[in-house]
C-alpha cells in the first residue's frame, strides 16, 4: 500500500484494540495510522493495546514479521525498538461478537483471548505495507442477490395467482 502503518496478518490472530471504555476489542483490520501523540491507532482513533508510540523526529518505521516495531530517529545511528505488537487468538473465533467497524469482542463461546508473538505457533506473521483483502467475491454475491430477487418475484406471482383462483366468484 505504501503506508508503513498498514499491517496484514498472514495466518491466524487478531490485533487487540483499547476501546474508550477501557475494554478490549479485536480486529484484523490493520489500517493503522499515528495520532497527534504518535500512538499507533485504528482509523477510528482507537489505540493498539500494546501502546506503541512512534517518537517525533522518526524518519523510518519498520515492523518485522514478529511484530517488533523499529524506528530510525533523526540524529541516531542505530534503529530503536519502540514496542512489540502482539496477536491474540481464540478457541472459537466464530463466536466473537461483532461490534461494527471490523471490531469484535470476546464472548463465553469464543473463550478468553490468548496473546502470542506473531509468527509463533498458532499465530500468523505481520506483513508491513499490506492490508487484508475481503473474503467476499462481489460479482458472485450480486449474482446470488439477483437470483434470489427473481425467485422471490416468481414465488410472489404464484401466490397471487393461487389467491385469485381460490377467491370466491363475484
Amino acid at each position: 500500500t505504501g503506508n508503513p502503518f498498514d499491517l496484514a496478518v498472514q495466518g491466524g490472530g487478531y490485533f487487540e484494540i483499547s476501546l474508550p471504555s477501557g475494554d478490549p476489542a479485536y480486529t484484523r483490520d490493520g489500517t493503522f495510522q499515528l495520532n497527534a501523540a504518535g500512538e499507533l491507532v485504528t482509523h477510528d482513533g482507537y489505540p493498539l493495546s500494546q501502546g506503541i508510540v512512534v517518537p517525533a523526529g522518526t524518519s523510518d518505521v519498520t515492523i518485522n514479521l514478529t511484530g517488533e516495531v523499529w524506528v530510525k530517529i533523526a540524529g541516531q545511528v542505530d534503529l530503536a525498538n519502540v514496542g512489540q505488537i502482539q496477536l491474540f487468538s481464540f478457541i472459537n473465533p466464530a463466536a466473537l461478537e461483532a461490534q461494527g467497524n471490523n471490531m469484535f469482542t470476546a464472548t463465553t463461546g469464543s473463550g478468553e483471548a490468548s496473546p502470542g508473538v506473531p509468527g509463533g505457533a498458532g499465530y500468523g506473521s505481520i506483513q508491513q505495507g499490506y492490508v487484508e483483502s475481503s473474503n467476499i467475491n462481489p460479482i458472485r454475491e450480486v449474482a446470488s442477490m439477483v437470483a434470489a430477487q427473481r425467485a422471490y418475484e416468481m414465488n410472489s406471482k404464484v401466490v397471487k395467482a393461487a389467491d385469485e383462483m381460490l377467491a370466491p366468484s363475484k
